[in-house]
């Protein structure tokens, strides 16, 4: 998918997702047989920052910040919602389909996940959650389980999962500068 195509969410919508635990990324435990990933960041305090840090994971600020084209059939407060990240050219893009499968937009947990679809270099689930404490502090978490499954994710193994690293670190950094505003 992508190479000198490129992809239409409204073309995803009705297509299985490449791994059957949809939805685990907000189960406690998160399912074996795949790459387990968690972290989070404290990015400041106060409604004020909270709110702009829900208005980067619901903006898809940290998929922009590693560089990747954002094309959606609706915003990531619905599930169901497809998404297709291009990275690279438009035409010569690679594109990386995934589905929203659960949101949360309202109370002082917000955020949403998606899951991969067939095209995806890996297969799996990532969530993005701001929370707000009682005490007023800030911070992002991200949750991820995946696996290769492309072919040429496979052969590159940990050139693929170097690239996941990075991209998390970006991140993470795109919601903190968006939470000092």
């Amino acid at each position: 998918m992508g190479l000198l195509r490129a992809v239409s969410p409204a073309d995803l919508a009705d297509v299985p997702f490449t791994y059957p635990e949809v939805g685990a990324t907000a189960d406690p435990v998160l399912p074996a047989g795949y790459r387990h990933s968690e972290h989070a960041v404290v990015v400041g305090s106060g409604r004020d920052t909270f709110e702009r840090a829900v208005a980067a994971v619901f903006g898809w600020r940290a998929q922009r910040s590693v560089g990747l084209r954002v094309r959606a059939s609706g915003p990531p407060t619905e599930p169901g919602t497809v998404v297709v990240l291009t990275a690279g050219l438009d035409r010569l893009g690679y594109d990386i389909p995934c589905r929203v499968v659960w949101a949360r937009a309202d109370g002082d947990e917000q955020g949403f996940a998606y899951g991969t679809l067939p095209g995806h270099p890996e297969s799996g689930e990532e969530a993005f959650l701001v929370r707000i404490a009682p005490s007023g502090e800030v911070s992002v978490h991200l949750r991820v389980f995946s696996r290769l499954a492309s072919r040429a994710a496979r052969l590159a193994g940990p050139l693929a999962w170097g690239m996941q690293s990075l991209a998390t670190k970006r991140y993470l950094g795109a919601f903190r500068a968006a939470a000092r505003g």
